[in-house]
């Protein structure tokens, strides 16, 4: 889900990171030390353009879009992490979300009151639809019939129908709407109010506001869980982000984040909430099983937007201070698979195990012994010359002490045969011989 940003003039923000800055920062020291110690690491930073602001990356996973306050969208090849276009839109734009089926993008443009629609195959704005009300979010319901933007200026949210591009619908929702979420099964909407402190539920089938749920000062990020049970909410004046049950639209925990915390996205299997820390120039790493911080990673001055890769292995955060993307390859518990196949007495032997995980794991054998005459590399490899028959067995562990789910297991069942031919032919002769009474 892409989150968005209000812009300020640089004093005016550094007044205001001042202001709240020291006290969210002490709160992270403290809640960072919760959990196991994450092992997401920076792998690569990638150039934007000027003051870029909210990220969002295709269903498949292999570009992401990014709106920069220049009035452009950078497109990102996600395979190489190189820039693969770069598209002009509105004035100012803000929040980017992506169809369903990967074909069309949509753009809220703060300052020109409209919504940009990128044709993705040729990476061209299309058209251009007149919104009003400053818009500054976007997000796309799972059918991807409908786009619901968020106004800031109009305390409002319009619903597009994608088939037409046309308006359908206006829920009027609180001050200064700033992003918006949809649940997985597409019945509700879940609106940031920045200016009223609070979080505005939408029922899709009527478009009609369900609930108004109180949230912490400033809230601007809204993502939910892959199971639609939870909403996650950054509170940029508080320094903290609000836990809602979906299930009753109550608030339930408040977990301590950095110096104005922004973004938010959740990957896909639903253990991890990635936020941004905008005045702290960090991300914090929310373990949802727990609710608590379980690392920090330093990212480019001044990160926004967050989008986190369909795959769930990388994260793209967006540095709006520095002009970049920095991309965080994040912690995967290991995984080890493989059946070698039978080896020969005294012949070369190899077979490379299957291993995955971030960072990567260590493969030993931890029951067992190997056959005489081969080794095992961390990697996986199992190689050499066997020097003995038989049918081993052995367990491998791959292990990468990220703390995340437990170590691979692999129970390895290798024969080892004798193809020497068998001796054959006569003892030879033993010649003539007489005998003598």
């Amino acid at each position: 889900m892409a989150t968005m940003y209000r812009s300020t003039s640089p004093t005016r923000r550094s007044r205001l990171l001042a202001g709240i800055g020291a006290a969210a920062i002490a709160l992270t020291t403290l809640a960072a030390g919760a959990g196991p110690a994450s092992a997401d690491t920076v792998t690569a930073t990638i150039p934007a353009g000027t003051n870029p602001i909210a990220i969002a990356i295709t269903p498949d996973g292999s570009r992401a879009y990014i709106t920069n306050q220049s009035g452009t969208v950078s497109v990102i090849d996600t395979a190489t992490n190189t820039a693969a276009g770069t598209i002009p839109v509105g004035t100012q734009p803000r929040g980017v979300a992506i169809t369903p089926d990967g074909t069309r993008a949509y753009v809220a443009n703060l300052v020109s009151s409209t919504v940009s629609v990128i044709d993705t195959a040729t990476n061209t704005a299309a058209e251009t639809l007149p919104i009003g009300g400053s818009p500054h979010a976007v997000a796309i319901t799972p059918d991807g019939t409908r786009a619901y933007v968020a106004n800031w200026n109009s305390a409002s949210v319009s619903v597009i129908e994608t088939a037409t591009n046309t308006i359908t619908g206006t829920v009027p929702v609180g001050g200064s709407p700033n992003a918006v979420a949809i649940t997985p099964d597409g019945t509700r909407a879940y609106v940031t109010n920045q200016g009223s402190a609070s979080v505005s539920v939408i029922e899709t089938a009527t478009n009609t506001v369900a609930g108004t749920i109180p949230v912490g000062q400033s809230p601007v990020g809204v993502a939910i869980t892959p199971d639609g049970a939870r909403a996650y909410i950054t509170n940029q004046g508080s320094g903290t982000v609000s836990v809602i049950d979906t299930a009753t639209n109550t608030g339930g925990e408040t977990i301590s984040a950095g110096a104005n915390p922004y973004g938010v996205a959740i990957t896909p299997d639903g253990t991890r909430a990635y936020i941004t820390n905008q005045g702290s120039a960090s991300v914090s790493v929310i373990e949802t099983a727990t609710n608590t911080i379980i690392g920090t990673i330093p990212v480019g001055s001044s990160p926004i937007g967050v989008a986190i890769t369909p795959d769930g292995t990388r994260a793209y955060v967006i540095n709006n201070g520095s002009y970049s993307v920095s991309v965080i390859a994040i912690e995967q518990a290991p995984t080890l698979t493989g059946t070698p196949t039978t080896g020969v007495l005294d012949q070369p032997y190899s077979h490379a195990f299957t291993v995955t995980g971030q960072p990567a794991p260590t493969v030993t054998v931890t029951i067992g012994d190997l056959p005489a005459g081969l080794t095992l590399t961390e990697a996986g490899v199992l190689s050499g010359t066997p020097t003995a028959v038989g049918k081993f067995e052995f367990t491998l562990t791959a292990s990468n002490g990220i703390g995340i789910g437990t170590d691979a297991v692999l129970p390895v069942v290798l024969e080892i045969t004798d193809t020497t031919p068998p001796v054959t032919g006569s003892f030879g002769s033993l010649g003539s011989m007489t005998w003598n009474s």
